[in-house]
């Protein structure tokens, strides 16, 4: 159904927000026998092109980036502290590996006081970022000539599949990487109508820098992006809490904390959905933005935007958890859309 060893491989790929490097070099083996052009921006946005039969531009991003943390100190015992890059949930970090990016990868475990040693009153209570730490079991003197201040850290932990879903650190934002790859691989032979600009893109989770960056300079006529979404469907979760639900499908976006989908591309997508049988399901996000935000707002002549997205329990914590179907069904989506877009009434009714 999806190939797990190519999103395995996006997935464990380091790339905090600003250090993409890695996960630059790999996107760029794998899209460029798929496109026309490819080249890198100022920022590090790659920007893939397939050329249409007509001169209108579609952009669909996907932000390569990961959240993730920076070394700001390191004490005479050897503790690592550090600054995060992106959104965390303190507590989800205890006792969890991570990456250190230095002259060379050094592992390290985020610690933290033991709550056998904690006051009545801060028991049952999270901790705040600024006291945890990183013990690499190697002393400062030998951290010195590999670790500098500045350097970007990155959770270690690999996929797994776990019945119908992967389990995986940075399923935010390495599936939706997964989907845009897979889309220009079924696309690749085929003829579209618009020239499509697949944007992987740096930085969003420190504020939609790269697709700000890139929709100015792209200035398409349309964009879609592709991100994982909230899915509270778990015990305890109300009907109206959950956004949406695993294996119920692609979410097609309505609102989020950075735009409104426009109402026209809203329909669209759900007409593109039923006409190819796939499944899916409408998504509102109370809170937390995607890179549609920046695509409708920064082109030059704005664009009619929405976005797709990939339904991920745990969002923002260990690991994240989504469903192998519904991974297939974005891919669907995204491919009908593209090839789609000249055949729809896009005016102002």
């Amino acid at each position: 159904m999806i190939n797990v060893s190519l999103l395995k491989k996006i997935c464990v790929t380091p790339g905090a927000p600003g250090y993409e490097q890695k996960i630059r070099e790999l996107v760029i083996k794998e899209v460029t026998p798929l496109v026309d052009e490819v080249s890198i921006d100022n920022m590090g946005n790659v920007i893939a092109v397939k050329k249409g039969t007509s001169d209108k531009r579609v952009m669909v991003a996907a932000h390569i980036d990961e959240i993730g943390f920076m070394v700001t100190h390191i004490n005479d015992k050897g503790f690592i502290r550090f600054d995060t890059l992106g959104g965390f949930d303190p507590k989800t970090l205890t006792s969890q590996r991570v990456i250190i990016h230095g002259k060379k990868d050094i592992i390290g475990v985020m610690g933290c006081k033991p709550v056998h040693l904690m006051k009545p009153e801060e028991r049952g209570k999270p901790l705040p970022i600024s006291e945890y730490f990183i013990d690499t079991g190697i002393s400062k003197k030998e951290l010195d000539k590999i670790i500098d201040i500045g350097n970007p850290i990155t959770r270690e932990r690999g996929l797994i599949e776990m019945g119908d879903c992967v389990n995986s650190k940075s399923l935010d934002n390495r599936a939706s990487v997964y989907i845009l790859l897979e889309t220009l691989k079924r696309l690749k032979n085929k003829k579209i109508p618009y020239d499509l600009y697949a944007a992987f893109t740096v930085q969003e989770e420190v504020g939609l820098r790269g697709a700000i960056s890139s929709a100015h300079h792209i200035d398409p006529d349309f964009g879609f992006a592709l991100d994982v979404t909230i899915a509270f469907d778990v015990p305890g979760a109300q009907a109206h809490e959950r956004v949406t639900m695993l294996g119920e499908g692609a979410a097609i976006k309505i609102k989020d904390g950075s735009l409104i989908s426009d109402y026209r591309m809203v329909e669209y997508m759900k007409k593109m959905a039923k006409k190819s049988k796939i499944k899916w399901q409408p998504e509102i996000l109370p809170a937390g933005g995607t890179d549609a935000g920046g695509i409708q707002k920064y082109g030059k002549k704005g664009a009619i935007t929405g976005a797709i997205s990939i339904p991920t329990r745990y969002i923002h914590q260990t690991i994240e958890m989504a469903h192998k179907e519904d991974i297939a069904s974005c891919i669907d989506l995204l491919s009908s859309c593209i090839t789609n877009l000249d055949k729809y009434d896009w005016s102002f009714k």
